[in-house]
């Protein structure tokens, strides 16, 4: 495997490692792009943008929407979405269940569509964030990672459940409550919340806090072609959306370059920070009245516009081929997918499709075609809903993976490169 694709990998690794939750993600991000030379925005404050700038905002610490003002008259914009959740399991309110004096167990719910299996038998922790009361008597947000193995999901033993590999349908309220603990423990979530942030108990107000596996990633197979690590879908496309961004301050292009990071999107996308809620049409209505464009002005613009829908996809599956396409069978490590479906949960058409088809071929990039098995329900993404909030031309595209929304998910080691450079081809149009 050629070594610049195996520094690619472990640069997205390293921002997974340190991302555990949308939180993270998003101030991780924010990170970058300040360090790059972006400006902060406040949607609070009025939006003061300048041709040639870089800028960036946020919505609820989750989601952060980032662009680039090119030196000349704007002809569109070129935007690449992404999402910074994934699925996993959210810490209720008051949640130890003590069980006497014997265990204390987490009381959790689930978020997003998971593969419970994977999740038994691991070391988790708990990141997210909490927010506390200062002593002057505002409130303020802090982040939230216990970084140590933390808790776990204990399987019940083969001796008492003999059906356990004959299929199982796992009930979250009783089976997937994580040890943390000895004895019986009241309070010891927002104690440990305390202890981290230094701050006393009662001026811990709230917290939101998701579960996450702690394993390490891995680089594997004799030519070390596979990566393994938790939340690829959908951190592989946001981290390539980050980079191809930060890496085109230089293009000629005279779009207004955008990336944007919703979250939500496991759960539907429609709330205050999701792709189905006003962040995107607002930030470009801002844009456009931070230039003195009259409407009939910021309409033409959007006109000229194209998004990317960046969200993973699944790989062909060599133990279940039948769950595949019958002539469109994606393989990781062969390209960008664009993704298609008839019942309009991608937005790729002939148009849009054709257009990054051309992009990918002039800049040699690989691409492939997806469709689902048309037996087989497929899951929905960014495109189709943020285009109901703001009408775009948009495709549908992401990487081939496995494994999706397991805790320990697989992709190619090459397409995390392809990704980043197709993003910036993209933009440089």
């Amino acid at each position: 495997m050629e070594q610049k694709y195996i520094e690619s990998t472990l640069e997205l690794m390293d921002f997974i490692q340190d991302s555990p939750s949308c939180y993270h993600v998003v101030a991780n991000a924010a990170a970058i792009l300040e360090n790059a030379g972006a400006i902060r925005l406040d949607e609070r404050k009025p939006f003061k943008v300048e041709a040639g700038n870089s800028y960036f905002v946020t919505r609820n610490s989750s989601s952060i929407i980032a662009f680039r003002m090119p030196e000349g008259e704007a002809t569109g914009y070129s935007i690449v979405a992404a999402h910074t959740d994934s699925p996993s399991f959210k810490v209720k309110s008051n949640p130890e269940i003590t069980n006497g004096d014997t265990y204390t167990t987490l009381n959790v719910e689930g978020y997003g569509g998971m593969l419970m299996a994977p999740w038994f038998d691991r070391p988790l922790s708990m990141a997210g964030r909490a927010f506390i009361k200062k002593d002057d008597g505002s409130v303020e947000e802090r982040l939230v990672n216990f970084d140590k193995d933390l808790c776990q999901i204990v399987n019940l033993c083969i001796h008492q459940n003999r059906e356990a590999n004959t299929g199982h349908e796992f009930k979250i309220q009783k089976e997937l409550l994580p040890i943390i603990c000895e004895g019986g423990r009241k309070g010891a979530v927002r104690n440990l919340v305390a202890d981290l942030l230094e701050v006393d108990e009662d001026d811990v107000l709230d917290t939101e806090l998701f579960l996450y596996n702690r394993m390490p990633g891995s680089i594997w197979g004799i030519d070390d072609e596979f990566f393994s690590i938790a939340k690829i879908d959908d951190l592989q496309c946001a981290f390539s959306g980050l980079k191809a961004f930060i890496n085109c301050e230089d293009s000629q292009s005279s779009k207004i370059q955008m990336v944007a990071l919703f979250d939500n999107e496991e759960v539907g996308s429609s709330t205050k920070q999701g792709a189905n809620s006003d962040f995107l049409r607002q930030v470009t209505d801002r844009i456009a009245c931070s230039m003195g464009w009259n409407e009939d002005r910021k309409y033409s613009v959007q006109a000229g516009s194209f998004m990317l829908s960046a969200d993973n996809g699944h790989s062909f599956h060599p133990n279940y081929p039948e769950k595949c396409d019958p002539t469109n069978k994606p393989l990781i490590n062969k390209g960008i997918m664009i993704k298609y479906a008839g019942n309009q949960k991608y937005t790729t058409d002939a148009q849009s499709g054709a257009y990054l088809k051309n992009i990918l071929q002039n800049a040699e990039i690989p691409y492939q075609v997806f469709h689902n098995n048309s037996n087989v329900t497929g899951g929905g993404t960014l495109g189709n809903i943020s285009t109901t909030q703001i009408a775009i031309p948009t495709v549908d595209i992401g990487s081939a993976q496995l494994a999706m929304h397991s805790p320990y998910e697989t992709a190619g080691t090459m397409d995390t490169l392809y990704l980043t450079e197709g993003m910036k081809a993209f933009y440089k149009v």
